[in-house]
């Protein structure tokens, strides 16, 4: 009978502090890595979210820019209600004299960028396309007083 009550005192049925804390330690280092890549993944959808809105809007000035009939060289900007900035640069693309003379075309180079973000933390979009058009004559080019 003696023997029975040291077996039985003996027994090995739950589990021991050491074991308890190790679990606990490496569950709260699985949940940290998890709650890591989550936030990563929250921070990678806002950006792509922003980058979107800002190819959004340089499309928009893009289009009504190579809408307009007649094109000026010259830079103009703006501001979208969302913060987001934009800027676009009109250069016409300078012919040699002999293409001039042959070519009753005009070439411009355009620009848009867009951006928006903290000032340490700017982010930037930019589109260039080329417009052919006609040449303007002589007296459209004037811009009456």
């Amino acid at each position: 009978m003696r023997r029975q009550a040291l077996t039985f005192f003996q027994a090995d049925g739950g589990f021991t502090l050491l074991e308890i804390l190790v679990a606990i330690s490496i569950m709260a280092i699985c949940l940290t890595v998890i709650l890591q890549l989550f936030s990563g993944g929250l921070r990678s959808g806002k950006l792509s979210d922003d980058y979107t809105r800002g190819v959004f809007h340089a499309r928009e000035i893009m289009e009504e820019i190579l809408a307009s009939e007649a094109l000026a060289e010259g830079i103009s900007e703006g501001r979208f209600d969302d913060s987001y900035a934009w800027e676009a640069e009109v250069i016409r693309v300078e012919q040699t004299e002999e293409e001039a003379s042959k070519l009753p075309l005009d070439t411009f180079t355009i620009k848009v960028q867009v951006t928006w973000g903290d000032t340490e933390k700017k982010k930037h979009f930019e589109l260039e396309t080329i417009k052919v058009q006609e040449k303007q004559k002589e007296e459209e080019k004037e811009v009456p007083k």
